[in-house]
């Protein structure tokens, strides 16, 4: 059975909270289960799933800003982790950035614990702010830049 990506629907809740606990507090801080509820619940524009055997194991979203797509909470239930999930769903979003005229920039919040995640599929450090998510979680703000491709 091969993993299914698809719109996040508001009864996949408890399941994405609890996908994202799984990585508490090894990637998230405590504090911040109340922040994804949050934006769950009130700041949500493309938010998707990732099920693999009928069992969501991934959740990643999209938000935009004139020009810009921010990438935004994702994570991969810490037992599927190493499995390529967050992978398939970063490309599923990169695809559906590049393909929108009116994005002109990619860009990502995230971590010291998973800012490598995003170096190896072609994001740079723009900058680093110390304790910023919660105490012992840097932020680092980081852009798409991909690398030219070779013609032949």
């Amino acid at each position: 059975m091969t993993a299914i990506i698809r719109a996040y629907q508001t009864k996949d809740k408890e399941s994405v909270i609890h996908c994202m606990k799984s990585n508490v507090p090894a990637y998230f801080a405590v504090s911040e289960i109340d922040d994804l509820i949050y934006y769950l619940e009130n700041e949500i524009e493309d938010y998707f799933v990732l099920e693999y055997h009928g069992e969501i194991k991934a959740a990643s979203g999209i938000n935009y800003e004139p020009k810009r797509g921010k990438l935004s909470w994702d994570f991969v239930d810490a037992d599927a982790q190493g499995k390529g999930f967050g992978s398939k769903l970063l490309n599923h979003r990169l695809s559906i950035l590049r393909d929108n005229p009116a994005i002109d920039l990619i860009t990502v919040r995230t971590s010291q614990t998973a800012f490598q995640f995003y170096e190896k599929h072609d994001f740079v450090v723009q900058r680093i702010v110390k304790n910023y998510w919660a105490d012992g979680f840097d932020l680092y703000e980081m852009t798409y830049k991909p690398k030219p491709t070779t013609q032949l």
